[in-house]
């Protein structure tokens, strides 16, 4: 799942390295816009929908974040 996590986030801002463990919302590699952007690309990959309330940037901070929010939601 980590790996899928971070090939969306490549293809979404392939100018940074999103192995890295910092909080992708501080240092600006993620914006708002992106935020709707992969919403709607983990959405379709992972079958699911991400429930409204979840879309805040905390969960969007890291690939472990991401994560716990896609199994939250009902990700495999």
């Amino acid at each position: 799942m980590e790996q899928q996590i971070i090939r969306i986030l490549t293809e979404l801002r392939p100018e940074f390295d999103f192995n890295q463990n910092i909080n992708f919302i501080e240092e600006g590699m993620l914006d708002s816009f992106d935020i709707v952007n992969l919403v709607s690309e983990l959405d379709s990959t992972f079958g699911i929908s991400i429930d409204g309330v979840d879309i805040v940037p905390e969960n969007f901070s890291s690939v472990e974040a991401i994560k716990n929010l896609l199994l939250k939601n009902g990700a495999k």
